[in-house]
């Protein structure tokens, strides 16, 4: 028999409550994966997509007539292989299908390594996918890679169709399919939905996006509403990719330029082991792709650097002077900023810079304190006064911290002891969408329980499997909490 809740408890409860609004990146959640494919691993993905997101509907088709005759307006990718994508009727499937993404998945090594004008001339087909992966039989198998594909396919739908929505990019350039597809897993598991991904190929791509022109000349002053680059925290680059006829310049260089004037705040990575990129260290992070280590070195600058791991305080010389956990470690560090001796004024210097790339308020939204981000983000205060001004709101928050609660189906949680009860109460099939569009870790990482917020993000699935994964993190955070008390 289920034991009765202790999560509700608040029926003589005085103070005032506030309605905690998850995060939701991705308004459309991609509802159906269609595979066809000649190839059997590609087939057999299926199983892991069941498995892992199992919101959506799968389906593995063997007949090209039926896949050209797909018509639905439901979210919706297709994955084909080198051989299926010669066999559909592209332009009748888009017709018939509104919300649908045609994805490639290539075992072709010139498609893996080409820019997509000169994998086109040999592949002319792959112009039909609105993206590219790369596949083997070694590493970058199928099963690896397949709920990468479907989450950035559902990325790409959102950000081409449901641009106005408020949602956080992390922008990819690279004309090679076999990079993104190789680290995106890695990306995906660290940004969970609080993020999502944009890939683009080519020069005019980045520009196109990032500013909404075609070129530099033709740059907008209002250019923060012409494009997406309001809305990118971290800029993952190559440094050689096309730039209109010319194959493999180095436009990696310009695109760098252009975002270090307009969007100075962008965090910027560049996933390069050319010499023209090592050129531009240190004043940038250069990441040299394909190299051992390189996927836990893109781990831990995302961490550092876009706000979803600690507030990181380096010094001028990238010294890391304060690693900050939660909203308490921020508040106590500005208090010591309000001091009137040397420490103080050196920590004003440093956070004057910080306000000034939106530092702050970018991990308060990576870490779903959206209101506090949108109070603070427009505020141009220095010195003291902005010590002053962020350690005010910080109190605030802190404040509404405790009566902020998770609401499951009819139950609401305020501490952790509560979300364990309710575990233990909810229907899974209630549950499951708590934990598939990362509510749950959203809140915690509010209450400031952020390597709890970690682990739960990559948790996915129904049932009493799902009941027991969270259950056993949970116990095993609440015990080390309660030991550093």
């Amino acid at each position: 028999m289920k034991k009765k809740s202790n999560s509700q408890p608040h029926a003589g409860r005085s103070q005032k409550e506030y309605p905690f609004i998850p995060r939701i990146i991705n308004p459309v959640k991609m509802e159906q994966v269609i595979i066809f494919s000649a190839d059997e691993a590609v087939r057999q993905s299926h199983r892991t997509v069941q498995a892992q997101m199992p919101w959506t509907d799968v389906t593995v088709l063997v007949n090209p007539l039926a896949v050209s005759a797909l018509s639905s307006d439901r979210a919706s990718v297709l994955i084909l292989d080198d051989v299926a994508i010669n066999l559909i009727d592209a332009d009748k499937i888009r017709r018939n299908n509104s919300n649908l993404v045609i994805v490639l998945v290539s075992y072709h090594k010139l498609i893996h390594c080409a820019p997509p004008t000169v994998a086109a001339k040999e592949f002319p087909n792959t112009v039909l996918a609105d993206l590219v992966f790369a596949v083997d039989r070694y590493e970058l198998t199928p099963d690896h890679i397949i709920t990468s594909i479907v989450r950035a396919a559902e990325d790409y739908l959102n950000i081409e169709k449901h641009s106005d929505s408020r949602r956080f990019i992390v922008l990819i350039v690279d004309d090679e399919p076999s990079w993104p597809s190789q680290f995106l897993p890695t990306l995906y598991t660290i940004i969970g939905q609080r993020a999502c991904v944009k890939i683009t190929r080519t020069y005019e791509e980045a520009i196109r996006f990032l500013f909404g022109a075609e070129d530099e000349n033709a740059i907008s002053k209002n250019y923060h509403a012409c494009g997406f680059g309001d809305k990118v925290i971290c800029l993952i680059t190559d440094i050689f990719f096309p730039r209109g006829e010319e194959l493999n310049c180095d436009a990696g260089k310009d695109l760098i330029r252009l975002v270090n004037k307009y969007y100075a705040r962008i965090p910027i990575i560049i996933a390069s082991k050319a010499k023209e990129a090592a050129e531009l260290a240190p004043a940038e992070f250069v990441l040299p792709k394909g190299d051992p280590g390189s996927l836990e070195m893109l781990r831990n600058y995302i961490h550092d650097f876009t706000g979803m791991g600690d507030f990181v305080i380096h010094d001028e010389h990238g010294k890391v002077l304060h690693r900050l956990k939660n909203l308490h470690d921020i508040y106590n560090l500005l208090l010591q900023a309000e001091s009137e001796n040397p420490d103080a004024e050196r920590l004003r210097l440093i956070m004057k810079t910080y306000g000034e790339k939106d530092k702050f308020s970018t991990w308060f939204y990576m870490h779903s304190l959206r209101e506090l981000g949108d109070e603070l983000r427009p505020q141009k205060h220095r010195g003291k006064k902005m010590i002053t001004v962020l350690r005010t709101a910080l109190k605030h928050e802190m404040q509404r911290m405790h009566h902020t609660p998770l609401i499951v189906g009819d139950i609401k949680v305020f501490t952790l002891r509560q979300l364990l009860d309710m575990l233990q109460v909810i229907p899974p099939e209630i549950l499951a969408p708590y934990s598939d569009n990362d509510i749950i870790s959203s809140w915690l990482d509010r209450k400031g329980h952020t390597e709890l917020a970690e682990e739960l993000r990559p948790i996915h699935g129904t049932g009493s499997s799902l009941v027991q994964e969270l259950t056993a993190a949970i116990k095993k955070w609440i015990r080390i909490y309660e030991k550093t008390k």
